[in-house]
């Protein structure tokens, strides 16, 4: 009975991969010694050996021998007769040390003893997941994808911890099938219901520069720095780098030769568009390093309100402003600027302010063209008809009616 009862507690216990084994003696011990005291008043005359391999317990008692009939506490003192019965060589005044069988302390105690220590293993298996998670922050964990939901994908480490990928911290594009492999940043750990809930994410900008280092040695070794990163998850990402060393180019370490290191990062992230460029404490030229692809004309910076109007030709301010304002936003994130774009008009060349045109067009759809960059007339009719509808929220018939109005100032 005394095997039975516990070999199938201490197979669970040998399962606790986060849990070194002097520990789990440890608290096996004291859990014994607990029931000791309960059923004995006392636990000094006894010794407690614990086989975590063959999942049993040896319990043994020490008491002195006394003459018959003197016996006044059986737990601590034995009879010389009953010594004898166990050898015959004991003499008065000597240590006696006999097993104690597990059946002695009842069936209630036993269970009671198998509940104890479960909730004691599994509160101190909770903690140290807890706490091995929790000095995981902002590193990057690969797992395997064990079960996906509507609204977030439970991924299992290489222990089989539980790891919870939520759908807002998802790329836009992703798409997981049970036993997939997932890489992913530790962004959250926290306690949930009594249990630890470690939270990943792969939009954050930590999860790039995480995948920036394992890719790239020169930052990975601290010669390259990450000065700053900005994203839209799945769409484009800007990262800035500064390299400590005059013979290193950053720009060129990051994308690799042929892109080889650039690229197995884009392909993590879902074909996300990440433009690399130097940093600079000069702001006019980080501010154009900032928009590329776009070809600056010139820039005008307002330090105190951290401003800047940047000028383009007519056929780069498309790409400054970037799909669905993309560039410019990320642009403006990684300087800390506000940017505004104007379109430089060719000399000799007439056009005319879209403000002009406020008696026939509403202010609100002049704002939503201004929005991607087209400020006069001639910039919303190179831009067309249906790269209009795609690049702002404007109905083809309002679209329609702009155009015509445009077209007619210039016939």
């Amino acid at each position: 009975m005394e095997k039975i009862n516990l070999i199938d507690t201490f197979a669970e216990f040998k399962e606790m991969k986060n849990i070194d084994r002097a520990t789990l003696i440890r608290i096996l011990e004291d859990a014994f010694r607990s029931i000791l005291v309960k059923t004995y008043g006392t636990d000094k005359n006894y010794n407690v050996i614990i086989n975590t391999d063959k999942g049993d317990c040896e319990i043994w008692r020490n008491r002195i021998v006394v003459e018959d009939g003197k016996v006044e506490d059986p737990n601590t003192q034995i009879a010389l007769a009953d010594a004898k019965k166990i050898d015959n060589d004991f003499e008065i005044g000597e240590e006696v040390t006999d097993a104690v069988p597990m059946k002695d302390f009842g069936r209630r105690a036993i269970l009671a003893l198998r509940q104890q220590l479960s909730g004691t293993i599994m509160e101190l298996e909770k903690d140290n997941i807890y706490q091995l998670y929790k000095d995981r922050i902002g590193q990057i964990v690969v797992g395997e994808v064990y079960q996906t939901w509507k609204r977030e994908v439970l991924v299992r480490d290489e222990e089989g911890n539980d790891l919870i990928l939520p759908k807002s911290e998802q790329i836009p594009s992703d798409f997981f099938r049970k036993g997939d492999t997932l890489r992913a940043v530790v962004v959250r750990v926290e306690i949930k219901n009594n249990n630890p809930l470690i939270i990943l994410s792969r939009i954050s900008p930590v999860f790039l520069e995480r995948l920036f280092e394992s890719e790239v040695p020169e930052i990975f070794d601290g010669l390259i720095t990450i000065k700053k990163i900005v994203r839209m998850p799945g769409e484009r990402a800007k990262v800035a780098v500064e390299s400590y060393d005059d013979r290193i180019d950053p720009v060129g370490a990051c994308v690799g030769m042929k892109g080889s290191r650039i690229h197995s990062i884009v392909r993590e992230l879902r074909n996300e568009n990440i433009d690399v460029i130097n940093y600079t404490t000069n702001m006019q030229l980080y501010i154009q390093r900032a928009l590329n692809p776009a070809k600056i004309n010139s820039i005008r910076i307002d330090s105190e309100r951290q401003h800047a109007d940047v000028y383009l030709d007519a056929d780069q301010v498309s790409l400054a402003i970037g799909k669905a304002g993309s560039n410019i936003k990320l642009a403006m994130q990684l300087c800390g600027y506000e940017i505004d774009v104007f379109r430089e008009q060719s000399e000799g060349e007439e056009d005319v302010q879209l403000d002009e045109f406020a008696d026939e067009i509403d202010e609100w759809v002049i704002d939503a063209l201004k929005a991607v960059g087209c400020d006069t007339a001639k910039s919303v009719l190179e831009l067309g008809r249906d790269e209009l509808l795609r690049r702002t929220d404007l109905e083809e018939e309002t679209i329609a009616d702009v155009l015509s109005i445009l077209k007619a100032e210039f016939e």
